[in-house]
């Protein structure tokens, strides 16, 4: 039975909705009458929810997705001008106006869901359901994992606001389809289908599904996946991060305390009984602690 975190809900007036599933938390933008565009509490919102996962290490999987069967999300919301706007806040007379040190702060303070997505401990998978463009497609690029549906499209989309990029697009788009290609999706602004998407690298694979049959096929992945043996899921994510910030020296070093630190707990020896008999592994459950009981202050 899935638990809906109401107080998100309330707070946020049901702009997004999280859900949880076991280990398996579901972030979903809901604002499919605007192309569940980030503009609103949606920003917010998603950065509230990723960080309260990040917090919670019983949390082992993060699906992220929008509603309905149109959209994951269009990016910015044009019509309201957020998207042009460095999320600078609406104007007012009883405000002093916005400036653009005040702009960028703003704007660099939601950016932090990027890394929340790439960096967390969790496994992050984007469910890409429609239409994905502008800042989504870098919200979904910083996901470990993409799955797109038959209707998937996606698109960089900045040239067409008149904007340069943000939430770290121009940074994980070139590590995961090329350099090349990543300049000519954000020069040329194409649209690419979900078939050419998952030719360039772009998705890890296409459910041909659409609406809530989709949204339940990635479930069922992520379901699975959250049975594994959740220290080795989270020390495989950890080295996968770490890739990009060490020398391969220093990186050698991580993955030889990690896996042998792994290799001395009691879930190795449970996934190896549990492969030879070709059964689903029983490993000892996550006990949820409080942030600062498990932090490294």
């Amino acid at each position: 039975m899935a638990e809906v975190f109401n107080s998100l809900g309330k707070f946020f007036n049901d702009e997004i909705i999280v859900t949880r599933n076991g280990p398996v938390v579901t972030i979903m933008i809901n604002t499919p009458e605007r192309m569940n565009t980030m503009g609103g509490h949606v920003n917010s919102g998603v950065l509230q929810a990723l960080r309260m996962c990040a917090d919670d290490i019983t949390v082992n999987t993060v699906i992220f997705t929008g509603a309905g069967d149109r959209a994951f999300s269009a990016g910015g919301d044009l019509q309201s001008g957020s998207a042009s706007s460095g999320m600078r806040g609406e104007e007012s007379p009883d405000k002093p106006p916005p400036t653009v040190s005040g702009a960028i702060r703003n704007l660099r303070l939601l950016m932090e869901t990027t890394e929340l997505l790439r960096n967390s401990h969790f496994v992050s998978i984007a469910a890409v359901n429609g239409a994905c463009a502008g800042a989504s497609l870098s919200w979904a690029c910083a996901c470990d994992l993409r799955f797109a549906a038959e209707n998937a499209l996606f698109r960089t989309g900045f040239l067409s606001a008149g904007l340069s990029g943000d939430f770290g697009g121009t940074w994980l788009l070139p590590r995961i389809v090329g350099s090349a290609k990543a300049r000519e999706l954000y020069i040329l602004n194409e649209k690419v289908k979900a078939e050419e998407a998952l030719r360039i690298g772009l998705v890890s694979k296409i459910i041909p599904k659409r609406g809530e049959e989709f949204q339940k096929e990635v479930f069922q992945i992520a379901k699975t996946l959250s049975e594994s043996a959740p220290l080795a899921l989270k020390r495989i994510k950890a080295n996968l991060v770490d890739a990009d910030r060490t020398t391969f020296e220093e990186h050698l070093d991580l993955e030889a305390e990690r896996h042998t630190r792994s290799g001395y707990h009691p879930d190795a020896a449970e996934a190896g009984m549990a492969f030879i008999q070709k059964r689903q592994g029983s490993f000892k459950k996550v006990v949820s602690k409080k942030p600062w009981e498990y932090s490294n202050l």
